[in-house]
């Protein structure tokens, strides 16, 4: 029954989404075209429910000649991002075409974003548990901190979704994340992991001595 409404609520939300916003559709992808080479929807490869991979669509933000599987940008100021891509990130329309992720069924609306496939294998496997559902255009750690979060508790949060979630906490979670849209919060990495931060401080500390 879970699954079902689930799905219902997917479709009844991505459909009428895409139809409405097809005109928005049409004009960034112009935009982005028209900021630089390279095609409007970037496609990457990502983990999908029980790890199968499935292909992720966005609206392209950054340049073409940059690493597909670099670090995602700490600041609006990444030389990375095109003009178009900057104004998109901000306000999060980038993330529009996931719609049609979720009408195909390889994406929910709420669930854990979805990660890189080589990803997988850095989880210990209480993180793993994310795996059980469908990836999410939007998630609990979305509405949590989201940028300013470390990647460990963004993993724990997804955990944490999986072990509660329900169809009212979903409704509350696409509620949280439209208001936070509009106040464009932690839009941006702050932190990466405590790895790469335990990691940075020990450089820090060679370099002083």
């Amino acid at each position: 029954m879970r699954k079902l409404s689930k799905r219902i609520l997917d479709i009844s939300i991505s459909l009428p989404a895409i139809i409405l916003l097809s005109p928005v559709f049409v004009v960034i992808v112009i935009a982005v075209r028209l900021s630089g080479k390279g095609p409007a929807i970037f496609k990457q490869q990502r983990a999908g429910k029980n790890g199968k991979p499935f292909i992720f669509y966005k609206f392209r933000t950054m340049k073409t000649d940059v690493d597909p599987f670099g670090p995602s940008p700490k600041s609006g100021e990444d030389r990375r991002l095109t003009k178009v891509g900057k104004w998109l990130r901000e306000y999060s329309l980038d993330e529009l075409p996931q719609l049609f992720n979720i009408l195909k069924g390889n994406m929910s609306v709420v669930g854990p974003r979805p990660l890189y496939v080589a990803q997988m294998a850095e989880w210990n496997e209480r993180q793993k548990k994310r795996l059980l559902v469908k990836p999410g255009l939007t998630g609990l750690a979305q509405i949590s901190g989201r940028g300013g979060l470390r990647r460990e508790e963004k993993l724990e949060l997804d955990v944490k979704y999986v072990e509660t979630a329900g169809f009212l906490a979903d409704i509350k979670i696409i509620l949280a994340t439209i208001a936070q849209v509009f106040q464009r919060k932690d839009i941006y990495e702050k932190k990466y992991s405590q790895t790469e931060e335990t990691r940075g401080e020990r450089e820090k500390g060679k370099d002083a001595d």
